[in-house]
């Protein structure tokens, strides 16, 4: 199982939203790149990147940012947060962004979509954020009418490759993740998934890499490394990495 250190961007600076409320704000580095570099030290095999701004706003604002840190590492980096049109998506790729991850365009719009696994499709994942059992859109400040199960058998159904699930009451919390939800997309998808948001310690990492036989392919954590709950190398070791 992969760790994925987060690192979320805001106005140009590395922080942490709780439950993802931009009134809930926590600043931990002003320069991503160095804490992307930083990551990669302590032995990260990935990135997970999202520009918070962009998720908000429906339009990508960090995109300087965001290839920097792609440039600046050698381990591939995936990136979320505003990401609406195909050129968005080629010019990331083009950029050395190895997986893009989209989520309110493809609630709106499944046919966006089908065009994009239709040219990329093993560089696409979609980001299934959920709020008492129903999927969030719009950098989690809406909700949609759709089910997380459902959604996620629709969008396997389309063909996509990778699912990245985040409980938003958890998101930030170091309350553990949401294990029944994670569950049950395992028991009713054949989607590789990637789980995030509450994680909180070396026995949630070790919880969640039992699930690994299941299609549990990644864990991406934030808060918990950023506060020292956590030691990337031992999460590392844990999820049995080298």
């Amino acid at each position: 199982m992969i760790i994925f250190p987060a690192i979320d961007i805001k106005e140009g600076k590395v922080v942490r939203l709780l439950q993802g409320r931009f009134d809930r704000i926590t600043e931990y580095s002003k320069d991503p790149v160095a804490m992307a570099q930083h990551w990669q030290e302590e032995g990260a095999q990935w990135l997970h990147v999202v520009d918070l701004d962009g998720a908000r706003d429906g339009e990508i604002k960090n995109l300087n940012i965001i290839l920097d840190i792609a440039r600046s590492v050698a381990i591939p980096v995936q990136m979320g947060g505003g990401v609406r049109r195909k050129e968005d998506i080629q010019k990331l790729l083009e950029g050395g962004i190895q997986r893009i991850i989209l989520g309110t365009k493809v609630i709106e719009d499944r046919n966006f979509l089908k065009d994009i696994l239709r040219l990329w499709k093993s560089h696409i994942a979609v980001s299934l954020d959920c709020a008492q059992g129903m999927v969030a859109q719009k950098g989690w400040t809406a909700t949609s009418e759709l089910k997380a199960v459902e959604f996620a058998q629709e969008l396997e159904a389309l063909g996509l490759t990778c699912l990245i699930y985040t409980d938003i009451a958890k998101d930030g919390m170091l309350a553990g993740p949401h294990w029944e939800g994670i569950q049950e997309l395992l028991e009713n998808i054949h989607i590789p998934l990637i789980a995030s948001g509450g994680i909180s310690n070396l026995e949630d990492i070790k919880k969640l890499s039992q699930m690994e036989p299941d299609g549990l392919i990644g864990a991406i954590t934030g808060k918990a490394l950023y506060d020292g709950k956590i030691d990337l190398k031992e999460a590392i070791r844990m999820a049995g990495g080298s």
